[in-house]
Parts: structure tokens; sequence; C-alpha cells
């Protein structure tokens, strides 16, 4: 009879194998690189012991376990050291960018300041990115107006119609999603403004932003309704609820976490984007609230202005908007996960109040309509009796 194989948590003996693994891996390579193949390249080196890691890894493993297992335990170390890679590369943006814009960020003019009266040689205790902080917000929060509820229609429609119109629709949003954005800066610019002839301004970069975002939200948002069960729609349906009632009450609420991932993957989207910004708001040193007259520049073409300058100062003024931009975001998803992030069933304190609240005057509805019937009943007896 085979032996059923181990899928339990790595013990205390898979740690010494990956250890020691390492260790052989990093010595090995170190000879190459200082003896065999002389370099001073880091990359290179850590290259090398990667690719000599999985091979004495898997002979390691192969000692106490059989071909299938040691196939298994290498990928799982492949993956789990991408899963690893990737977080050291978010990480090492992040800190980047911190420890270059620091210069700038201890300033307080840096928030509360714009650059109208500032020039690239005045230092940095002068000016600020007040005016890109307003014109992000601004443009993102109307794309998202114009985002949410059309890309989440668009999404429920597709899931509840079928035939040929909705699969059309689904490869046309499939196909926009690897829409270059200068392409979409460029459609804005030539309709709203070269064709209708209305001005550059902060609507018109929320538009492309809005096109940017759109086919993201719709893709996410469809396959995260997709999840949902049938089962739940069909209990629905039997007891007499219209499809817009099941949609609304059923299908949306279940989808809730998944509907907040798709917002927060087309806001990041949208969020980044300089080019179609560049195109349709123009850019201005002053700070501008008004989304339909003007040029409003956002923080990441503030950022890529100031990056391309040739003054240190303006460089690090870019990377303080480039962190700026960061904590805005991270702000934003946080605030969106804590909002709409709850998974179905879970409710929160003011709902669970009014739910609480409701179920009393069920209840007393309930004890008012049993007590209706037994007091016509003695009424009718005594009458009878008289």
């Amino acid at each position: 009879m085979e032996a059923r194989r181990s899928t339990a948590a790595r013990g205390r003996a898979d740690v010494i194998i990956i250890i020691g693994a390492a260790v052989a891996a990093l010595s090995l390579a170190a000879l190459l690189v200082t003896r065999m193949v002389p370099t001073s390249n880091l990359a290179v080196f850590v290259v090398i012991a990667y690719l000599l890691f999985l091979p004495l890894y898997g002979v390691l493993v192969s000692l106490e376990d059989d071909g299938r297992t040691v196939r298994d335990r290498i990928a799982s170390v492949a993956v789990h050291s991408l899963a690893v890679l990737a977080l050291l590369a978010l990480v090492l943006i992040i800190v980047f960018t911190f420890f270059r814009g620091e210069p700038v960020l201890v300033h307080l003019n840096l928030y509360i300041h714009d650059m109208q009266k500032t020039g690239p040689l005045d230092p940095l205790t002068s000016g600020g990115i007040v005016h890109a902080e307003a014109g992000t917000l601004i443009e993102i929060a109307i794309a998202l107006l114009i985002t949410v509820p059309l890309g989440l229609t668009c999404a429920v429609f597709l899931n509840e119609v079928r035939g040929v119109f909705p699969r059309v629709v689904r490869t046309v949003a499939e196909a926009m999603t690897a829409l270059p954005s200068i392409v979409v800066g460029l459609f804005i610019l030539a309709l709203w403004i070269l064709t209708l002839g209305f001005p550059q301004s902060g609507l018109a970069a929320a538009l492309a932003i809005s096109v940017m975002m759109f086919p993201i939200m719709i893709r996410a948002s469809d396959v995260v309704l997709r999840l949902v069960p049938g089962s739940l729609k069909e209990a629905s349906y039997a007891m007499g609820a219209p499809r817009w009632r099941t949609v609304w009450h059923v299908v949306l609420p279940t989808a809730r976490s998944g509907l907040t991932t798709s917002l927060l993957l087309a806001t990041a989207r949208g969020i980044g984007e300089t080019s179609p910004v560049l195109l349709t708001a123009g850019y201005g040193n002053s700070l501008n609230l008004n989304p339909f007259s003007g040029p409003m520049v956002s923080l990441p073409l503030f950022t890529f202005i100031s990056a391309n300058s040739p003054q240190k100062t303006m460089v690090d003024r870019a990377f303080g908007a480039a962190t700026v931009l960061l904590v805005l975001v991270l702000v934003l998803f946080a605030l969106a996960r804590v909002l709409g992030g709850r998974q179905a069933g879970e409710l929160s304190t003011r709902v669970q109040r009014r739910r609480a609240q409701e179920s009393l005057r069920d209840l007393e509805r309930f004890v008012s309509r049993d007590r209706t019937p037994k007091r016509m009943g003695a009424q009718m007896g005594g009458g009878h009796g008289g």
C-alpha cells in the first residue's frame, strides 16, 4: 500500500534542509564569482546562488523522500521565493522613495503651499505641492463618480444577461484593458477639447482617467460576481423576488469584499496616470479648485515634470510628491477596506443596531396581530351570551 504524502507545514528537518542548501549555494556562488567567473556584480552573484540553491535543495530532499515529493518541494520553494522577491522589490521602492524624499518631507510648506511664487533655484523651504494634492483628489473623485456606477452596472449586465451582445461587450472590455494611456489622452483631447470646444480642465483629465479605470472595474467586478453561488439567486427567485431586487439585496452584498478589491484596482490604475492629465488638464503652478476651467496638475504629473528638471531641489520635490502619493494611495485603500471590505453577512455596528430595532418593531406588530383576533372573539362571545 502506497504511503500517503504529508501536506503539513514545514517541520524542523525541512528548515534545516533549506538552511543547508542556502549555505552551500552561497558558498559555491562565492567560489564561482571570485575564482572562475570574476565579477563584482551583486545581481550576478544572487542569480548564480539561486540557480545553485534549487538543485542542491532537491538533492537534499531526495535523500529522504521520493521524486514526487522532491518536485513538489522545489516548486513550493520557487513560488515562495518569487513572492519574497516581489515583496522585497515593493519594500525597496517604498524605502527608496521615502529616503530620497526625506529632505523635503520635513518642511511644512510642502503640504500647504503651491509653486506659484517658487522657482527651480529656490530652496526647499519655499513652495509646495498642495495644488497637485488637490488636483489628484478632485480628478480621482470625479473619475470614481463616473466609473463605479457605470462599471458596476456593466458587470451586472454581463453576468445577468445572456446572448451575443454581452459577449461583444466583454470582448471590448478585455481589449480596453491594454489601451495605452497616451491614446486615451489624445482621444479626450480630440473629442472633448478640440471638437466640442471645452477648455483644458480637471474634468477633462477625470474623463480620461475614467476611461482608463472603466475596463479594469468591469473585468474585476465581472470575475467577482461570477463567484456568487447560483443557489443564493435561485433561492431569491423562488421566494418571488424580481431580478433587480435579487441583484441589489443578494448578489451585490455577497460580492461586497471582492467589489471593493475591484474598486481598489481601478483606483490604482487611474491615480498614477500622467500623460492623459498632461494632455487634457495642462500644467500649472498655482492651486486650482475649479475642475471645469483652468489647468489642474496632479501628483504623478508634478513628479514627472519635476524629476526631469536639472535642479536638485526640483528632483527632491519630485520624490517628496511621490512619497505623498504613496501615502495617499495607502490611505484611500485603507478607507475602502474599512468601509466596504466586510464579508457577506458581516454587519457594522450601526446596521446591527438598526436590524435589532426593526426586529423589535416586527415583534410588536406580530404580538398586536395575535391579540386582535382574541379580542374580537371575546367581544363576539360576550354579545352572543347577552
